[in-house]
């Protein structure tokens, strides 16, 4: 089985540990591969929908590993028990609802090693969540993936850990992380929300106050994000 790059790329974040939980496992793969590369004894796979939590169940029983992995129908972090996972990917779903279910199960959270959270839109809004709420940043990355691009996170809480947030729009936008990594894919990311910028400016015609003002934010981002590039 040939796994995309986003899935990839959750799994390289993952270290050695006895179990770990997959939430919202969709068709199980990330649980799948987790044990045949022994970066698991065990895992539990989790979904709210009992569908894709069958089809997951079927793909586990296909390779062998019911034994391993415990399938558990639930919202977030409801289904694990607290103190029973070292770690947990969260992944597929928006920034927002990452940050809610994270926020539903603080007391869980600060006993996990670490979490890989993979949010499939608005990485910005859990990027400032994660950054203003005691979370240490573990490692941030970036891949593209059949023409969408999906940003990773490794946090875990932290109670000392300064908070990083500076309540710059832009600095949630696009990760200082990513960005002293150097790597040609945060370039290319740059370089589209550039294009998307400035394709918005020009559809902006109206003479308004709040178009003005609008216009004006959107040119000093498509400026300091060129700036970044070069």
């Amino acid at each position: 089985m040939e796994l995309s790059k986003r899935l990839n790329m959750i799994l390289s974040k993952v270290d050695r540990c006895e179990c770990i939980a997959d939430v919202g496992t969709d068709h199980g793969y990330v649980v799948v591969e987790l044990i045949k590369r022994e970066l698991c004894k065990k895992a539990i796979a989790t979904d709210i929908n009992k569908g894709p939590l069958e089809k997951a169940k079927t793909n586990i029983g296909f390779e062998g590993m019911l034994d391993r992995v415990y399938c558990r129908l639930g919202g977030g972090f409801f289904p694990i028990k607290k103190g029973e996972v070292n770690a947990v990917i969260v992944a597929g779903m928006g920034g927002n609802l990452i940050r809610d279910i994270i926020l539903a199960d603080m007391s869980k959270v600060k006993l996990m090693d670490y979490l890989v959270l993979q949010p499939a839109q608005n990485p910005e809004v859990l990027r400032e969540f994660l950054y203003n709420n005691s979370f240490e940043v573990l490692d941030e990355d970036i891949c593209e993936d059949d023409g969408k691009y999906y940003e990773c996170f490794k946090v875990k809480f932290n109670k000392d850990v300064k908070n990083v947030g500076t309540y710059d729009e832009l600095d949630y936008e696009i990760s200082s992380v990513l960005i002293d990594k150097g790597d040609s894919t945060i370039k290319n990311y740059i370089s589209s929300k550039i294009e998307s910028y400035e394709k918005i400016l020009g559809y902006l015609k109206d003479n308004s106050e709040s178009a003005k003002e609008r216009k004006h934010d959107l040119e000093e981002k498509v400026k300091r994000l060129k700036a970044m590039i070069n």
